[in-house]
Parts: structure tokens; C-alpha cells; sequence
């Protein structure tokens, strides 16, 4: 491999420029000469480039955690569709007893005037919450009274649900 030099004049116009005047200057200017250019030095690498890449890299980690919150809530709310659940048909009894036998829950449905009484002894408050969800969105049935109780182990409750076209 061969390397090829080549000469500037100008830039060696400068550096003969720069030795001259260098050379003029006392042992002592010599010394803060160079300290001040140091010093001017750090600055800019400081100022110019450490802050900067700090401040684009506390940046960046903002917008990763911005983007895996909204892509946790955007999983969580699950996926989008223009299907509709099919529609339940039936007495209310069955339609509530078949819809929350798919919720692995048990009900004790009791007919009132106008619609059915449900009781759930015992289930988790997010499959009771998700049962009437999906009895809203597959069926006429909609909730006309709710009394929930809690229940001794954390997350569970026991219910009455008045249900009505």
C-alpha cells in the first residue's frame, strides 16, 4: 500500500504563520495560551456535543417509554372489529344463563315482572364486569338494578342483577 501526500500551500502558509507567532510568545503566554485553548476546547466538546447527545438520548428513552405505554394500552384494549357479536335469542333466563355459563360462572336465575333476577354467589369482579359487557353486546338485556357484595377473598364479589329488555 502507498500513500500519497499531498501539500496544501495555504494550510502550509498558516502553519508557518502560526510557528512564527507561537515562537514570539514568552514561556509564560506559551503556557496560558495553550491552558485557554484547552479550556475552549473541553467547552465546545462539553457544550457541543456531550449536552446535546445527553438531551437527544433522554429524548429518545421518553419516546420508548411513550410508545410501549400506548402499545400496552392498544394490546390490552384488544383488536378492533366490525363484526358484531352474535345476537342471543330466547327467554332472558337462558340468554343470561348461557351467557355466563361462557364465563365459567355459575347463576341462579329467578323470573321478575318484566325480565329475570340473576345470582352469582361467588365470581372474580373482571369476569362479572365482562359478563354483563357481553350481555349488553349480544342480547336485548340490559341491567336495570345491581347490588354487588364483597366477597373474603381479594377480587371476588357475589351479585343480584336485575336484567329488562
Amino acid at each position: 500500500m502507498r500513500l500519497i501526500v499531498s501539500r496544501v500551500p495555504a494550510l502550509d502558509a498558516a502553519l508557518i504563520r502560526f510557528d512564527t507567532w507561537w515562537g514570539g510568545l514568552s514561556r509564560r503566554e506559551q503556557v496560558m495560551v495553550a491552558g485557554l485553548g484547552t479550556l475552549l476546547a473541553l467547552l465546545v466538546l462539553v457544550y457541543g456535543v456531550v449536552k446535546p447527545l445527553q438531551a437527544a438520548r433522554a429524548e429518545a428513552l421518553a419516546d420508548i417509554r411513550t410508545y410501549e405505554t400506548l402499545t400496552a394500552r392498544i394490546r390490552a384494549a384488544g383488536t378492533l372489529t366490525t363484526a358484531r357479536a352474535p345476537r342471543r335469542q330466547g327467554p332472558a333466563a337462558q340468554v343470561a344463563t348461557s351467557s355466563a355459563a361462557g364465563f365459567g360462572m355459575a347463576v341462579a336465575p329467578e323470573a321478575i315482572p318484566g325480565g329475570v333476577r340473576v345470582t352469582i354467589a361467588d365470581a372474580s369482579y373482571e369476569t362479572l364486569v365482562a359478563w354483563l359487557a357481553d350481555l349488553g353486546a349480544s342480547s336485548e338485556l340490559r341491567v336495570r338494578r345491581i347490588s354487588i357484595q364483597r366477597r373474603p377473598g381479594p377480587g371476588r364479589v357475589s351479585a343480584s342483577v336485575d336484567l329488562g329488555a
